[in-house]
């Protein structure tokens, strides 16, 4: 392996870890302590911010700096990335959420304090309003990004979160994964105070920090970790019970509602379909998107609810006079 390529490669990993023994670094890398150190001399030079400790447990982390060499990165160009990264984890984008949020902790974490204060004085007109099919957007970078690195370096972290009733509660868990589900991002945690695994929106999480404390992370109940939190869902009462019959069959309605909702066979040319869900809106949407006769039955709320959909919508098409 060449210099050069050394180099990089150590930099991806002081990356990739908050921090590693010194004698941990120079074996993933193949070299002696002694050229570990002019490695780390070389990325110093050339302003990368890392520090060094000593002694017992002593090894390197990368700490955030006034720059990003060799990127050269201005101001208006890290908070344009940071912002690209951040809709992509939280939006209908085709690209990977799992690698745009990797990527973003990266970046975040070396950024300096002015230019993170910026990310957040433009997060209100950076991110667009949300619609019923886009899901709602993360508008929280650095707790988005601190959940990310504690979940990658295992460490306890704390936060304010607000429950579905508006309530602000503070929370301390051991974070185990970041999943994209139907356009939220959610926490897979658990929660100590709580001694029991639970899932929290990330759109609700603010002021999170690390504790510094690590901890040895427990096997998540599940295979799938999307899947858990898809049967977490599930599982949580919901606000408006929407029961609808579709003229349509039910593996074609099942098709369109996907997750959203549960279809039942009536015959070959209807079924039953049940939506769960805290916003009518949503419920709306799915409903009004099927391309088949349906008959709303509740709750008494929904029926009023697409009503006056209804009524809007009718009144914007018609003819004028």
């Amino acid at each position: 392996m060449s210099t050069g390529t050394r180099v990089l490669e150590l930099l991806g990993l002081l990356q990739n870890r908050r921090h590693w023994p010194s004698h941990e670094l120079a074996r993933r890398l193949g070299v002696s302590q002694r050229t570990l150190r002019r490695d780390i001399d070389s990325l110093q030079e050339l302003g990368y911010p890392i520090t060094a400790a000593r002694g017992t447990g002593g090894g390197y982390q990368l700490s955030p700096g006034a720059s990003l060499p060799p990127l050269v990165l201005s101001e208006d160009e890290a908070a344009a990335i940071v912002m690209g990264l951040q809709e992509i984890t939280s939006g209908p984008s085709l690209m990977s959420a799992d690698a745009a949020l990797s990527a973003m902790a990266k970046i975040v974490q070396v950024l300096p304090v002015r230019i993170r204060r910026r990310i957040d004085s433009l997060r209100a007109v950076a991110v667009p309003a949300p619609t019923p099919e886009a899901g709602v957007g993360v508008t929280d970078v650095a707790s988005l990004t601190t959940l990310a690195l504690a979940c990658r370096d295992t460490e306890t972290v704390g936060f304010a979160y607000r429950t579905r009733t508006g309530q602000t509660a503070a929370r301390t868990v051991h974070p185990h994964h970041i999943v994209r589900v139907e356009n939220r991002l959610y926490l897979i945690a658990w929660d100590l105070d709580r001694a029991d695994w639970r899932t929290f929106r990330v759109d609700r999480i603010g002021d999170a920090s690390r504790t510094g404390t690590t901890f040895a992370p427990r096997p998540l109940p599940a295979d799938d970790p999307v899947e858990y939190v898809r049967a977490r869902i599930r599982a949580m009462p919901a606000r408006y019970p929407v029961r609808a019959t579709v003229g349509a069959p039910a593996e074609r309605v099942r098709a369109e509602i996907a997750h959203y909702g549960t279809v039942e066979p009536i015959d070959d040319t209807s079924c039953r379909v049940e939506i769960a869900t805290d916003s009518l809106d949503w419920a709306t949407f799915c409903i009004g998107a099927l391309e088949a006769p349906v008959v709303v039955h509740g709750p008494p709320e929904a029926i009023a609810y697409m009503r006056a959909w209804g009524r809007r919508l009718t009144a914007g098409t018609q003819e004028p006079p």
